[in-house]
């Protein structure tokens, strides 16, 4: 039985494109070296490093020096957080967020209210949009930071972050956007967006897992504390050996997203329509969580009347598919994206997420629609 993947907002396979790359660079007869090192072999290991930080830096239209490594975008999310609250806090003590954000900024920002800040979380509106009247309500004369995603990882809803750079880069108020689920999905131009802070994600855009970057906006000048200290690697603010692989995976993934990342959306906005015309036969039963008028067509989020997902799943083994975010994380009870927008506990445990990318095909419709109806309308 071929298992039909639509999970790809938890992660995606490496492109093979991106594998090829990567392999050059783990072997004895490849980039194997330590970046850091100074002999030959160190150079030519620093040099991939540093045309991947182009690749990153050339699809934001940021600079490479803008560009730090780090783990991944839990990382870079905690990075950013911490580090710019704890840099800033003679200014202040107060940060914004999001209660639809990722589990890695709401963890940073109870971290940081055990530490003496004050941070308010902002209710999206039933949508899962946020309502730019209550952020700007919520901005206080000691307000140091506000953090909003880009890109939902449930529902796939597009926030505005133009328009809440350009009311915090007028305030002084530094702004910090998690994008690692947007890359490859929608343009992020940096050139035009005055945001300070960006996280960054590979394994979601068909990069390796474990390696991320933050972008730190050179002008205006934005700073971090560093949470990792060592050799003072990437400007002192993070330090440890540069995974040389990963990186050039990270690069090339971010390259070919910059070239492919338009048809690639057009061809998943009309899966996303052929899912949704198959699935007309049970609009009865089937509720949408995303407003598709307002995200993007690489995820939705469905719920289904008078059905437990997580039990409608594990009668369906032929798909993999979420009935959350994967950081929502075991013995949860529920979505806490959807209870933010207002659902009740019974519509969030009836609620799917189903993620298309760059490897879905037409048949992975057809035949993942008709697993649905062949259970919830059985003869």
């Amino acid at each position: 039985m071929k298992i039909i993947y639509l999970d790809f907002a938890a992660t995606t396979p490496v492109d093979a494109r991106v594998l090829e790359k990567m392999s050059a660079c783990m072997t004895i007869d490849g980039i194997f070296a330590n970046p850091a090192s100074q002999h030959a072999y160190g150079n030519i290991a620093r040099e991939y490093v540093e045309w991947a930080r182009v690749q990153v830096a050339d699809y934001l239209h940021a600079t490479p020096e803008e560009i730090i490594w780090t783990s991944g975008a839990t990382e870079s999310n905690n990075l950013a957080l911490k580090g710019a609250a704890w840099l800033s806090q003679k200014r202040g003590k107060h940060l914004i967020t999001m209660k639809t954000e990722h589990k890695s900024v709401l963890d940073s920002c109870q971290h940081l209210e055990k530490e003496g800040f004050a941070v308010t979380y902002l209710q999206p509106d039933e949508r899962g949009v946020l309502v730019i009247e209550e952020l700007i309500k919520a901005l206080r004369p000691d307000t140091i930071l506000v953090s909003i995603m880009h890109v939902n990882n449930e529902t796939g809803v597009v926030q505005p972050i133009a328009e809440i750079a350009d009311i915090l880069h007028k305030r002084g108020i530094l702004f910090h956007v998690d994008a690692a689920q947007s890359i490859g999905k929608i343009p992020l131009n940096l050139d035009q967006l005055l945001i300070p802070l960006v996280s960054l994600s590979a394994h979601k855009v068909y990069g390796p897992k474990g390696i991320g970057a933050l972008y730190v906006r050179k002008k205006p000048r934005t700073r971090v504390m560093p949470l990792i200290h060592g050799g003072g690697h990437e400007q002192g603010m993070r330090s440890g050996t540069l995974p040389t692989h990963q990186i050039v995976g990270m690069g090339e993934a971010y390259a070919i997203a910059a070239v492919e990342q338009e048809v690639e959306s057009k061809r998943i906005t009309h899966l996303r329509q052929q899912l949704l015309s198959q699935l007309e036969p049970l609009n009865h039963l089937i509720t949408k969580n995303t407003p598709v008028g307002q995200a993007v067509p690489h995820i939705i989020s469905l719920r289904i009347k008078n059905t437990i997902a997580k039990m409608m799943l594990e009668q369906l083994p032929e798909l993999a598919l979420s009935t959350a975010s994967a950081c929502q994380g075991k013995g949860s009870d529920g979505s806490y994206v959807l209870r933010a927008m207002g659902l009740t506990d019974a519509e969030i445990q009836s609620a799917i997420r189903i993620s298309l990318g760059r490897f879905t095909v037409e048949d992975d419709i057809t035949r993942a629609t008709h697993a649905f109806k062949k259970y919830l309308l059985p003869t």
